[in-house]
């Protein structure tokens, strides 16, 4: 069996042994200072520019656009944060703790969902990694997107600790290479070309809808790594580090997006890589288009990873926590990822704008029912043994919980807003999207109503 080696380890790393089963203590290793430094590759990417470039493009002022990002990310990174404070606790992957809340096959529902998740995140970072590899070697951008998601494959498969390692190392680029990036924006650019448009309650709060959900959406995986570290790491560390790493990189890309739309709309909107790499000055751009390229294999690494995990998880045969069948789901979870990019390349920002509302309708209620759960009602204190038992404490369903979750999205309908579907309390808000408030607070509620009795008695942390 493959052996695991710490981030400072000199061995060889081999593939990851361990899938979604318990991590026992001997095996514990790490940093929560990686945390940091894996939240903030993630976030340091074009994917997060174009994300916050949104908040112009729907209507709001170059000021009030990056307050919007600061507050939805802020906000936000809280969920996120929380999630990833369980890895140590628990010491396995985010959603296979979904069985505690909804039942062993109750958890599929979700599980689900966010496979659907990766796979769109995935493609759509995919699109963009291709666009930077394409205008940088002039090679057929179907054929970029490939080779870039090929390498995504390799780090995926190879699995935890070479994700970290990778992640730690190009840090460091990032960090300095927009640093440089930002002066330049700044230095070089007088400014809006346009007047600024009327403030908009509604526009304002929709777009700090969907930057909240930018780090929302990060719940359903970010314990995946965190699950190695000793379970005796502070909840505090494990918080802030991913935190700060998460948080910080975010604002600063996302501003940069703003600014970026703001001072060139035309040009950003056109090709948003070549406009990014332009703005780092002549003899440097393969420098810039290579930074790209390594941030979108930051994120979608990530996506891959998640990918596997929650097959995994959803498929429940053990033979698939093999090396083997590891290989064989990634490979094609690489498959279809690179599929839905090649094939959805067409207006890309409108539909990576409702994809984003869509995710944020179904995430909201899980995100909040797995938290209530684990810091309101158990107290961080699992039976892991009977997670991977169908006929264990927690039952093959859990009609509470689904309850729960179910009220919760049909209580957001009427929020809704995206092109897709208005809700009719849309038009009286003034256009705002506030179904993550409304699905945050009814899920929270009626779960924490319904469980206070059932998760009364705690079970200990096992193998």
């Amino acid at each position: 069996m493959a052996d695991l080696n710490t981030a400072n380890n000199a061995q060889p790393v081999t593939i990851e042994r361990h899938s979604i089963d318990y991590i026992p203590a001997e095996e514990r290793h790490g940093s929560p200072f990686s945390l940091f430094t894996l939240w903030f590759s993630g976030n340091m990417q074009i994917t997060t520019v174009v994300t916050g470039a949104l908040a112009v493009a729907l209507g709001l002022s170059l000021g009030w656009a990056i307050v919007a990002i600061v507050i939805g990310n802020l906000i936000g990174g809280i969920f996120m944060a929380l999630h990833s404070a369980q890895g140590p606790k628990m010491g396995v992957p985010q959603m296979i703790q979904s069985r505690a809340q909804f039942g062993f096959y109750g958890a599929l529902l979700p599980l689900i969902l966010v496979i659907i998740m990766y796979i769109g995140f995935f493609a759509s970072s995919a699109i963009l990694g291709g666009q930077a590899l394409s205008a940088w070697t002039g090679m057929p951008i179907d054929l970029a997107i490939i080779l870039v998601a090929i390498v995504c494959m390799v780090l995926a498969i190879y699995g935890y600790d070479i994700i970290h390692r990778y992640e730690s190392i190009v840090s460091i680029l990032f960090a300095l290479g927009f640093i440089y990036l930002t002066i330049r924006v700044l230095t070089t650019n007088s400014g809006a070309h346009t007047t600024p448009p009327a403030f908009s309650l509604g526009t304002f709060l929709l777009v700090v809808s969907i930057i909240a959900t930018w780090q929302i959406t990060y719940g359903p995986y970010v314990a995946d790594y965190s699950r190695y570290l000793p379970e005796s790491t502070p909840t505090a560390i494990t918080f802030w580090w991913t935190y700060g790493g998460s948080v910080i990189s975010s604002i600063w890309m996302m501003i940069l997006g703003c600014i970026a739309v703001s001072v060139a709309a035309k040009a950003f909107n056109a090709n948003s890589v070549q406009y990014i790499v332009t703005q780092a000055g002549s003899g440097i751009g393969w420098l810039f288009y290579l930074i790209i390229i390594l941030g979108i294999i930051a994120a979608n690494v990530l996506n891959l990873y998640g990918i596997f995990l929650t097959t995994t998880t959803a498929a429940s045969i053990p033979m698939l926590r093999s090396i083997s069948a590891r290989i064989w789901l990634i490979v094609g979870a690489t498959i279809v990822g690179t599929a839905v990019a090649v094939l959805g390349q067409g207006n890309f920002i409108e539909n990576y704008t409702n994809f984003l509302l869509f995710l944020l309708y179904f995430i909201i209620p899980w995100s909040a029912i797995n938290l209530i759960d684990f810091y309101l009602l158990r107290h961080e204190r699992y039976n892991i043994a009977a997670i991977f038992d169908p006929n264990g404490t927690y039952g093959r369903f859990n009609w509470r919980t689904l309850l729960a979750y179910v009220i919760a999205i049909i209580v957001e309908i009427p929020f809704m807003n995206s092109t897709i579907y208005t809700g009719p309390l849309v038009a009286p808000l003034g256009g705002a999207d506030i179904t993550w408030i409304v699905g945050l607070i009814i899920s929270s509620v009626v779960y924490y109503l319904l469980m206070r009795s059932q998760a009364s008695t705690q079970s200990e942390i096992g193998s």
